[in-house]
Parts: C-alpha cells; structure tokens; sequence
C-alpha cells in the first residue's frame, strides 16, 4: 500500500500477483499484519483503521480509532485479540478486536507518538518524541497508573522506528542521528520451539532448506483467509430436519439431471383389456420400427 491508496497482495513464492484492493481513503503509509488469522490492518489519515483480506475487494471492518487526526501508527499483540493504536493527538488508544470496542487509552508527553511495537510477553513499546516508553503487560487489559520503564535520547530527534527483537529481551531504536539498542527485561520469550515455523534462530543451511520447503505444502489459498480462523476445518451446526431437506434437494437436481440425459427408463403404462400382454406389446413396438 502507498500514496496511491491501492492494497496490492503478491504470492512470494511464485511472485505473481494476487488481488488488487482500491481503499479510496488516499495514501496510507501504516499497515500491520493480524499474526492470528493474517488479516491486514490499515491506518489512515482521517482517524480510521480497516481491515482488509485478500479474497475481499471491500474492507471487512472499519473502526473511527482517533476522531480528527491520523492514524501514526498502530500494532496488534501475538494472540490477535488486542490492537494498540497511536495518533496525531498525543494518544494511545488500547481496542479490544473481539468487540471491536476501546477498552482504554493513554496520553504521550513529550510528542504524538511516531512507531509502535508489542513484545512476545505483551510490553508495549511507544516511541514518542526523543523518548521511548514502555509498558508492562497488563497494560493491554487494564489502564496501568505509570509506565514499566522509559528511555530518552537527547538531541537524537524523533524516534522513527521501534520494534522488539524475538526471543531475547532487547528493542531496537532508530532516530535520526542512527540505531540504538536497549534492554527490555521479560519482554522477550524465554522458551525457543525450534519445531516452529521460522523460529529458529540457529538454523543451518539445510534446515532452512527443509523450513522454505515445509512453508510452500502448509501455504493456504488466499481465499481462505477471514476474520475467524476457525471456520476452516469446523462442522456445521444445523438439525436433523435441515439435513433430510438438503438432501432431498440434492436427490431431486440428480434425477432431474438424469431425466433431462434420458438415462432413466420411464415406465409403460398399463392398458386394459387385454393390452397390456407381451404379444401385444411387442407388436405396438414393430409398428415403431421403420425398415
């Protein structure tokens, strides 16, 4: 997505083009990707976030997140429940994605904020200013009196990008005048599953052979991407009566199908007095037959 306001997806794989999307909310430079169910969330400059699938050419959600300002940046936690928003108006909005509701929000001195980022343990991380603030995980579920930690960077300028590193308790900064590296303790998560997707941090070169080659027979269609991840795979709930009609239905489209092809034989109908016998019938059918 860029200036032009058009969502593009791409098959990395085969580097082909998926779908095309027009958002018709001008240019948006802030997208994040839902890690639970893929879903794109966009930000944009009237104060709105949508939400966007590949198999869609309409949004399938729109939330007014920051009434009169533009969106600046936003971020969702690993378990895709709560989305983190921060606007031109020095706030930081916390939206429960299961009500599509605001829970609670804060307020950044020092700036509006510019970048933000949420760790694997749940801290967030708001880049605001010349200052870095983060907040503890609890953060996300209730409003906190006061932050888990700060970090200024005098005559740095802005923060432009602030981002968590995986699996170790260290965020990343970057500004104007470089690149810092702080250390952020529990924001990390302690426990590596080396039998995840792309987890692995010490792989070796045929590991990762076998990773890319596991990653393109698990890849899923892109029109099977939507706001509940587990419609894939469920059972649908409907009655025993709902059931005999659909299959009723079924059977009536199968016989018609098979009447309109002439594979059904349609039964003779039976005559009286006597027309009904085999030398009568074998007659009535060498009438039919033309030498």
């Amino acid at each position: 997505v860029g200036r032009a306001g058009y969502l593009k997806y791409h098959d990395t794989s085969t580097g082909e083009p998926v779908s095309t999307h027009r958002t018709r909310m001008g240019p948006c430079s802030v997208m994040r990707q839902n890690p639970t169910n893929a879903i794109i969330h966009l930000g944009h400059t009237n104060g709105t976030v949508t939400l966007w699938s590949p198999a869609n050419s309409d949004y399938l959600v729109k939330m007014l997140c920051h009434r009169g300002s533009p969106i600046n940046c936003l971020a969702l936690d690993r378990s895709g429940k709560y989305m983190v928003t921060g606007g031109a108006d020095s706030t930081v909005r916390i939206w429960d994605l299961r009500m599509y509701k605001e829970t609670h929000s804060y307020y950044t001195r020092g700036g509006p904020p510019t970048d933000l980022d949420i760790s694997q343990k749940g801290i967030i991380g708001i880049g605001h200013g010349g200052n870095a603030t983060f907040w503890g995980p609890e953060a996300l579920k209730v409003k906190v009196t006061s932050p888990y930690m700060g970090h200024k960077m005098p005559g740095c300028g802005p923060v432009e990008t602030l981002r968590f590193r995986p699996f170790e308790d260290v965020c990343g900064i970057g500004h104007q005048k470089g690149f810092s590296s702080i250390v952020i303790p529990g924001s990390g998560e302690p426990n590596l599953d080396t039998q995840e997707y792309n987890t692995n941090p010490f792989q070796d070169t045929k590991q990762r052979r076998e990773a890319e080659v596991r990653s393109l027979l698990d890849k899923l269609k892109p029109e099977m991407i939507a706001l509940d991840p587990d419609t894939i795979g469920g059972i649908e709930e409907s009655n025993k009566f709902a059931r005999l009609e659909r299959s009723r239905d079924i059977e009536d489209e199968a016989n018609a199908r098979r009447d309109a092809e002439g594979q059904i034989k349609k039964k003779e109908k039976k005559k009286m007095r006597g027309r009904s016998k085999i030398q009568k019938k074998l007659k009535r059918k060498q009438k039919n037959i033309v030498d």
